[in-house]
């Protein structure tokens, strides 16, 4: 079992073309240095580099003939599984996809939350609404006393919302200015409203 420092330099080995070549020869038969130079188009310097490279990796071994030629054979035959790729590539588009699917849950959950959230706001919306309508009607009915109209009353719900100012609230209630002015007098005396800086806002109990 090789150790990642011997995978690495075994893969160095056979980035190289011609030594593949060689090692591809060799499974056919044993070959001697002339024989592989002429069936590779190599030059024989070259072929002998790349033998002893792969001898002393202990991948290619040699017998001697009675000529005294050394006949190069594979010691060690390499195999290299490239199904190893497929699968880191297979389990990294299964990780994308779980990431992705697990993204679309998430947004999908925060778009249900959302929807449940606006749901409830409208529902509490709707029951504020229906409360301030009983308030009113409450107000005009039982306080005629202190309210003398309608525009009166429009205006204590105009300043309801925030202070304003004359302008403001002829625009808010649509009031007439030559009215506007005695009526807001008139709460004023009454300590509905009172007037700061030349805005008017709700007074004392009556704000909350």
């Amino acid at each position: 079992m090789y150790d990642a420092v011997e995978v690495a330099r075994l893969l160095d080995i056979l980035g190289n073309r011609n030594r593949r070549r060689i090692i591809d020869l060799l499974r056919q038969k044993p070959c001697f240095v002339t024989e592989i130079s002429e069936t590779l188009t190599l030059s024989p310097k070259a072929v002998i580099e790349h033998l002893q490279l792969m001898e002393r990796e202990a991948i290619l071994s040699y017998q001697t003939d009675d000529r005294r030629r050394k006949y190069y054979y594979l010691a060690n035959d390499i195999s290299i599984d490239v199904s190893l790729k497929r699968l880191v590539r297979d389990v990294a588009e299964q990780i994308e996809e779980e990431a992705g699917n697990e993204q679309l849950q998430n947004s999908i959950m925060m778009l249900a939350r959302m929807i449940r959230s606006h749901d409830k706001l409208l529902d509490n919306l709707e029951q504020i609404n229906h409360d301030i309508e009983i308030k009113l009607t409450d107000i005009a009915h039982n306080h005629k006393d202190i309210f003398r109209n309608e525009r009166e009353l429009s205006v204590i719900i105009a300043l309801s919302h925030d202070s304003l100012a004359i302008a403001e609230i002829l625009g808010v209630t649509g009031s007439e200015g030559d009215e506007l002015a005695p009526l807001l007098r008139r709460l004023e005396r009454r300590g509905i409203i009172r007037r700061e800086k030349g805005r008017y806002m709700l007074r004392g109990v009556h704000a909350e």
